[in-house]
């Protein structure tokens, strides 16, 4: 037997802030989740997205401190069906008041990519592939 990866989790200061902002990029965290210390979203291929509230892991873990400092150390990246969708989505977010850290732009690598924080400070990075020249 060896390990499989089966979950991504976050620890978040507000839930309802979190899923919200999740729902958003369409995950579907079950009605109520927001109000629950501990919420799950299935992935596709059976993995999910968990989220903790900061009480929970301090219930079980409790010298579990906050990362300190502005620098995001956790990402997510979401696929988009066009570069269009890209900017739709970064402004979607950031005019709904989430902090946008990179504005769309089109990568040397051949992608439209941008970045926007979650309400704890995760980055989210959005991309799709540009058009063939």
């Amino acid at each position: 037997m060896s390990p499989r990866f089966d979950a991504i989790g976050l620890v978040v200061s507000d839930m309802a802030a979190s899923v919200a902002f999740y729902r958003r990029l369409g995950f579907a965290f079950p009605e109520g989740a927001e109000k629950l210390p501990h919420a799950e979203a299935e992935l596709p291929g059976g993995l999910r997205l968990m989220l903790d509230v900061e009480e929970t892991v301090k219930s079980f873990h409790p010298g579990w401190q906050p990362p300190s400092g502005t620098a995001s150390r956790a990402s997510l990246a979401l696929r988009c069906d066009s570069p269009a969708e890209v900017d739709a989505v970064y402004e979607e977010l950031v005019d709904a008041g989430h902090h946008g850290e990179l504005k769309p732009w089109d990568a040397v690598w051949g992608q439209r990519y941008a970045v926007v924080h979650d309400p704890d400070g995760n980055g989210v990075d959005l991309f799709a592939p540009l058009p063939a020249q």
